[in-house]
């Protein structure tokens, strides 16, 4: 770990790293306390004090060690691409091409992170391109927090919005016994909405923050290399291809169980490729192990973050929080059935980051209740998306939230004080829109 990250390589700071394990750990103390206090609940101190090791072991755990193997190949590629100078020539090139129009390329950035969110429920494959969006952000006179904005929290609006994310939205319509992606208008007006109070966000902090660009300077510095361009067009084809293979996942569906091993292939083939042609590799093996070495922080706080759920489990607690909450959505009045139902599922998304999993717990339970109460199932389907996706941006138990920061040195509570703003107005909009459902009978 590095104190300051000086380049665009992955370095995970010892500022972000602290705060991240000091938030986590206090969760982990308040769930076991959970186990004390909730009838039927306990765990040995010793199997929560080993849960961060545990948890590899427990039922579900092929998905953290993809997210794991995942990381580690991202920060040795990152590492090879920065040292060969293709970060560096990468970022001169955008901004030579595109200075004059910062605005116009953060309203495509984003809408483009929040169309693979929401149309091929893209969330961990994102974090290979959030440090290129970070440093493109402050070559651009902005700072880490707009590239943040433009894609880890651009995606995560996109994954809740759900116009055709396989991974909620198939999986709950599939469990309710309804077509897949059906209802779709209502998602793509969600996704409309959400996508323009994002931007507004990210335009006008950008505005405020934002630093002159002399683009005259940046013209005259870039200087055309004719070996790093072909290192740079095999690196964006090889990714095109991987990206198009992810997006065909929506018509070949067996394709969805492995979109993460497809963008991690991707990406360690386009890396390896483009480094080499370069011809400033150097020992490419070395380089690329100390980038797997950089971010071994961040799979201990993964690692952290998942002990959670797995001291739930074994404490015997989870299934009592959530047969307590279904109870008293029993007994409210009918109108606001369907916001504790988006409730339901944001509480259970601090501990349980998976959409599939949540959707195979929740989805037998808040169904029937809706139904009820007269509200449709759709509509249910909505409020988990919506429900499941927002505070993957948001909770400190999110991996990918806590991967994404720590790799461009942003600390969690930074992160907090500016999106918080953002949260609470969708928060607003989103419960609006479930309303407005509710009202027409969507």
């Amino acid at each position: 770990m590095n104190k300051k990250s000086e380049n665009t390589g992955i370095n995970i700071s010892v500022k972000s790293f602290i705060t991240a394990i000091v938030v986590i750990f206090a969760l982990m103390v308040l769930t076991y306390g959970l186990t004390f206090v909730i009838p039927g609940g306990g765990i040995p101190f010793w199997k929560w004090a080993l849960s961060p090791i545990l948890v590899l072991g427990a039922e579900g755990n092929v998905s953290l060690i993809a997210v794991i193997i995942f990381l580690l190949v991202i920060g040795g590629i990152f590492n090879c691409l920065d040292k060969c100078g293709l970060m560096q020539y990468m970022l001169d090139t955008i901004t030579d091409r595109f200075g004059k129009e910062r605005y116009k390329l953060l309203a495509f950035i984003t809408l483009f992170f929040m169309t693979m969110g929401s149309m091929i429920g893209s969330f961990e494959e994102a974090v290979p391109m959030v440090p290129i969006v970070v440093a493109l952000a402050v070559r651009l006179g902005w700072d880490p927090l707009v590239g943040l904005g433009m894609s880890i929290l651009a995606i995560g609006c996109g994954f809740s919005a759900g116009v055709c994310n396989p991974f909620t939205v198939g999986v709950a319509q599939e469990l309710a016994g309804l077509p897949m992606f059906s209802g779709i208008w209502f998602r793509l007006l969600g996704f409309v909405l959400v996508y323009a109070l994002l931007l507004a966000f990210l335009y006008f902090y950008a505005k405020k923050i934002q630093k002159p660009i002399d683009t005259n300077v940046f013209k005259n510095n870039f200087k055309y290399d004719k070996k790093m361009a072909k290192g740079l067009k095999l690196f964006v084809g090889i990714m095109c291809g991987g990206i198009l293979l992810v997006l065909s996942s929506v018509v070949f569906t067996f394709l969805q169980d492995i979109t993460m091993i497809i963008v991690a292939v991707t990406f360690l083939v386009a890396g390896l490729v483009a480094v080499i042609a370069t011809g400033r590799g150097g020992n490419i093996p070395k380089t690329f192990f100390r980038g797997v070495g950089s971010v071994f922080a961040a799979v201990f706080m993964i690692l952290m973050a998942n002990s959670i759920k797995y001291t739930m489990i074994e404490g015997n607690i989870l299934d009592p929080i959530l047969q307590g909450m279904v109870n008293t959505a029993a007994s409210l009045p009918g109108w606001s059935v369907i916001l504790f139902i988006y409730l339901i599922v944001l509480v259970m998304n601090f501990f349980i980051a998976s959409g599939s999993a949540k959707a195979f717990l929740l989805m037998p339970l808040i169904i029937p209740i809706a139904e009820t109460f007269g509200i449709s199932a759709q509509l249910c389907i909505v409020a988990f998306a919506f429900g499941d996706g927002f505070s993957n941006v948001f909770y400190p138990t999110n991996p990918v939230l806590l991967i994404s920061l720590g790799l461009v040195d942003v600390d969690y509570g930074k992160w907090f004080k500016w999106s918080w703003k953002f949260h609470f107005l969708n928060l607003i909009l989103t419960s609006g829109l479930l309303l407005f459902g509710l009202i027409i009978g969507y």
